[in-house]
């Protein structure tokens, strides 16, 4: 046997939501099987990204843009960020590892929450970086473990906010103090993939801190509120060094044409925007009511998602919901064994759900 690189020996491979199609196939199901596992928007792709795509289909020959300029152009726009300062990826977890492969050595420490989105996770075993896990408290980051588990050999700081998969935020006046005490020569990564959702006027916006702030990276994706998972469109803020330095690493072509024409139109599609806050919102007020009523734990979620607790092993109720058509997401790699990660859905999606763990449980 070949022997792998000793970083490698002990990766877990991600292990995303299963696909529709692969759920029919293994258990033979018959109609309509609903998926609520991976946080997609459930009203579809932004209908200005579904043009924009229709009339340029017959490009798709060409290479695509290998500086995303227009893009980065329209991003800079809405954003009020000068160019050099945004970078596109193929999704935000290509830019998290661009991240971790520009700058961790063997060795470097790397700060992230214990439970919070796996990938930071791998990469940074990928990357041989020596992992800190700080353990969450109430389901939320422990902004002043975090803080005190910082050593001369903290590389990287990271924090997804909300967090997946609690749905949990830290506050603006906790991320206010949490920012001055990370010394400049630590990057703070901060990965708001679900930013477009929260109107709660206590969520800081990291972009705000960015022109004080050279060690500040900040990820946003195309995949969740603009319905474009399906094209791998993630982009992310941060000083020109580090920018410069991600574009180092990456590989050329690394954002494909259908999703820069596609993303650039989706940002104009605010009506669509609008909507899937909406029905998120109603899907939270519905999903508190009924699991209030099931007598089923949640946490209160500021993301397209809920994190719902169970009395037995959730890979139970997993494989029985998936039995009646329902994929849900098991979180037993984040240590939690009794809870499932529920998508938030559209009002027939949600209600079809409930009735479904109301028959299991």
């Amino acid at each position: 046997m070949i022997e792998l690189r000793n970083f490698v020996k002990n990766i877990r491979p991600y292990k995303p939501g299963k696909p529709i199609e692969e759920v029919i196939r293994e258990l033979g199901l018959t109609g309509e099987v609903l998926k609520l596992a991976s946080n997609e928007n459930p009203l579809g792709p932004s209908p200005m990204a579904v043009a924009e795509l229709e009339k340029n289909i017959n490009e798709l020959n060409f290479y695509p843009d290998d500086n995303c300029y227009y893009l980065k152009n329209r991003l800079s726009a809405k954003f009020k960020v000068p160019t050099e300062q945004i970078i596109v990826g193929s999704g935000s977890v290509e830019l998290i590892e661009l991240i971790f492969k520009a700058y961790v050595n063997p060795g470097d420490q790397v700060i992230m929450s214990d439970p919070s989105f796996i990938m930071y996770k791998i990469a940074c075993q990928i990357f041989g970086g020596e992992m800190v896990s700080i353990p969450l408290i109430d389901y939320r980051h422990n902004i002043q473990e975090m803080i005190r588990a910082i050593t001369s050999k903290t590389k990287i700081v990271i924090i997804d906010n909300p967090i997946n998969p609690t749905g949990t935020i830290i506050t603006r006046d906790e991320f206010d103090n949490f920012i001055k005490k990370v010394p400049e020569n630590v990057i703070l990564v901060v990965d708001e993939a679900y930013n477009e959702y929260i109107e709660d006027e206590s969520y800081p916006n990291a972009l705000d801190y960015l022109s004080r702030y050279s060690n500040l990276i900040v990820l946003h994706t195309f995949s969740k509120i603009y319905g474009l998972a399906g094209l791998r469109i993630g982009y992310g803020f941060s000083s020109p060094d580090i920018i410069g330095a991600m574009m180092k690493v990456r590989l050329p072509f690394n954002v494909n044409r259908a999703g820069q024409m596609a993303a650039s139109a989706a940002l104009d599609d605010e009506e669509f925007v609008k909507r899937s806050i909406h029905n998120n919102e109603e899907g939270k007020k519905f999903f508190y009511k009924t699991l209030k009523k099931l007598a089923l734990e949640y946490v209160p979620t500021y993301g397209n998602f809920i994190m719902v607790g169970f009395s037995k092993e959730a890979k139970e109720i997993f494989s029985l919901a998936q039995k009646k058509g329902v994929i849900l997401r098991t979180i037993y790699e984040y240590g939690l064994t009794h809870h499932l990660r529920i998508t938030i859905g559209t009002p027939e999606q949600n209600e079809k759900l409930i009735k479904v763990l109301e028959d299991i449980i």
